[in-house]
């Protein structure tokens, strides 16, 4: 099984965060599943057709998920809408303020694709504290286990 981690890491919280969900997507004790991430700047309708689950990750710029998101989502909505239903997939956010609308617009697209939230979205404004950074540790190896055959 293959999970996918899409992620736009501009800043050092941002790759703080990416990093303990990585942690936790390639727990030792989640076998089977092999993780392969991409920035979402790069990523091709190829990739999300290769995979069987997905973890998303982004800044929430302005109140809505970064242009690298949002580009990614453009490039492979159409092409993988129909092969990726009922695929998992998580998100982490990372804000100063206003990730709601962020937070919106990915539950809408992925409601789109059909794909299925495989665990709670874990968003953090300011600094991740070391409670932020084991809920992004959780969330990517839930989201592995689902995949775990």
């Amino acid at each position: 099984m293959k999970l996918l981690v899409v992620h736009h890491t501009p800043s050092p919280n941002c790759q703080e965060m990416f990093e303990a969900v990585l942690a936790g997507a390639t727990d030792p004790e989640i076998e089977g599943v092999d993780v392969v991430r991409r920035p979402a700047l790069t990523l091709s309708a190829a990739d999300v057709l290769e995979a069987d689950g997905y973890l998303l990750g982004s800044p929430a710029n302005l109140g809505y998920m970064s242009g690298a998101l949002k580009h990614a989502f453009d490039q492979i909505y159409y092409p993988c809408l129909d092969a990726t239903r009922g695929r998992p997939f998580g998100l982490w956010l990372h804000g100063n303020e206003g990730t709601e609308g962020a937070e919106k617009a990915v539950t809408s697209i992925t409601t789109g694709l059909g794909w299925v939230k495989a665990a709670d979205y874990v968003v953090v404004s300011g600094k991740p504290s070391k409670a932020d950074l084991e809920a992004c540790w959780n969330l990517g190896a839930t989201v592995a286990a689902t995949l775990m055959a």
